[in-house]
């Protein structure tokens, strides 16, 4: 089934429809509630409530876009509001980091001369996500949908509801921050 089809069964009631739309897009919706909750509990529950919200609201579905853009604004919007109910949530609207200035870096390091191998090492992959997890909030969502979900452009505008010239301006900018933060841990690795 394609994902019309998909809807159109959703909306005459085939409970055989929403699995097939929960097989086909829960694997994508969990990674981005994990990358976003940083917890598996966390991330299984911000995933069911995606689809029991998706289910629930399908006639708010106007394919304007596709599900799955649909289903990761539903999932960003849960795993934002668990945040806030634990005090810790970040308006994804906020443009406080937009208008200051980034650090002018300190160190520079190409990273294109690394070996793949240095990217698989289990250190190398907790110093990467430690610097992912410490981006701006805005930077960061921005960043995990479009380089680690690997969304086009528009598809990230529509999950954040922003430009897409916001999306590119913050991917640039989550970019150089990561490269400022990771600058001096690879420049050790090197010596």
């Amino acid at each position: 089934m394609n994902d019309a089809e998909i809807m159109a069964h959703i909306r005459a009631g085939d409970k055989t429809a929403c699995g097939v739309c929960i097989e086909r897009y829960s694997p994508a919706v969990y990674r981005l509630a994990l990358r976003l909750t940083e917890d598996e509990q966390e991330a299984e529950d911000v995933t069911q409530e995606t689809f029991l919200n998706a289910f629930k609201n399908i006639d708010s579905f106007e394919a304007r876009s596709g599900i799955a853009t649909w289903l990761y604004r539903i999932a960003f919007n849960v795993a934002l509001t668990r945040r806030r109910a634990d005090h810790q949530a970040v308006s994804i609207d906020e443009v406080a980091d937009e208008e200051s200035p980034l650090p002018l870096p300190t160190q520079f390091f190409d990273f294109c001369c690394l070996p793949e191998s240095t990217f698989q090492e289990s250190e190398t992959r907790s110093e990467l996500e430690r610097a992912i997890r410490e981006l701006p909030e805005t930077l960061r969502s921005v960043f995990i949908l479009r380089e680690l979900e690997e969304r086009s452009t528009q598809e990230c505008a529509q999950t954040l509801k922003v430009t897409p010239e916001v999306v590119k301006q913050r991917l640039h900018r989550a970019r150089l921050w990561l490269r400022e933060r990771l600058s001096h841990y690879f420049g050790e690795r090197v010596k």
